[in-house]
């Protein structure tokens, strides 16, 4: 029985490992994931920081980097494996469908765990940020579950745009999403209009959950968030479900 049930899990491990080794293999992808909210840090949270705003860029930036892989892995690749046929192939292969999406939500979980302890590390050794070790703990555990609703939005753009098109379109909605959230400055310092849109957007309520836990959100209760990022997912598992049978 317990060979059935090894056998039964093996093809969810092959996949989620060569989707990791496929993506380890692309620098293009792999460089500017990891540096990109680093070196933001590094610039805006520690070298050019003039009051005490690491832990709250910190946090910011967390919610920043996990979006990139999380978007684009699924974003990109999926348009790319759904025009060359592999899409195709996987669904007639005896792999469960299913197996496809976790191996490349595990990749994305991944990532958005390095990137997540190398803002901590920075934050800890050059930013002084001070947190207790349970304010760590929930820090990560946001990020690594807000990870989630960003995979289901790359899937869902890369069932629906063509490949060659794909990179400008999650850029499209990866940029303006991180400004709009006010990722890159408080949010409080937008006008009155953009801080309502924010409402709609789900990278602003992962970062209103990670505030929180430092004591520097906007103040409305985190049920609000987490309901709204459930009901988020929830729409996009039923949106990104419909897109896949149309393939």
């Amino acid at each position: 029985m317990n060979i059935t049930h090894s056998n039964s899990l093996m093809p969810f491990w092959l996949e989620a490992k060569f989707d990791f080794l496929s993506v380890l293999r692309a620098p293009g992808f792999v460089l500017p994931s990891l540096l990109f909210p680093c070196v933001f840090y590094i610039f805006f949270g520690i070298l050019f920081n003039h009051g005490n705003a690491s832990s709250y860029l910190m946090v910011n930036y967390c919610v920043f980097g996990i979006m990139g892989p999380a978007l684009f892995n699924f974003g990109v690749n999926v348009a790319q494996d759904k025009e060359n046929g592999c899409l195709a192939l996987k669904k007639l292969s005896p792999m469960p469908s299913i197996a496809y999406v976790l191996a490349k939500s595990s990749t994305a979980l991944c990532f958005s765990a390095v990137i997540t302890l190398l803002l901590f590390t920075l934050g800890l050794a050059f930013a002084e940020v001070s947190l207790s070790l349970s304010q760590w703990f929930q820090l990560f555990f946001v990020a690594l579950l807000g990870t989630f609703p960003f995979c289901l939005l790359g899937l869902f753009l890369g069932l629906s745009v063509p490949s060659k098109g794909a990179p400008a379109t999650v850029n499209l909605v990866y940029l303006p999403m991180s400004l709009c959230s006010g990722l890159w400055m408080p949010i409080n310092l937008f006008p009155e209009l953009l801080q309502q849109f924010a409402w709609i957007l789900p990278s602003y309520h992962l970062s209103q959950l990670g505030l929180d836990v430092i004591d520097a959100s906007q103040g409305y209760p985190p049920s609000w968030h987490i309901g709204y990022l459930i009901v988020f997912s929830v729409l996009f598992i039923f949106m990104t479900s419909k897109q896949m049978q149309k393939q």
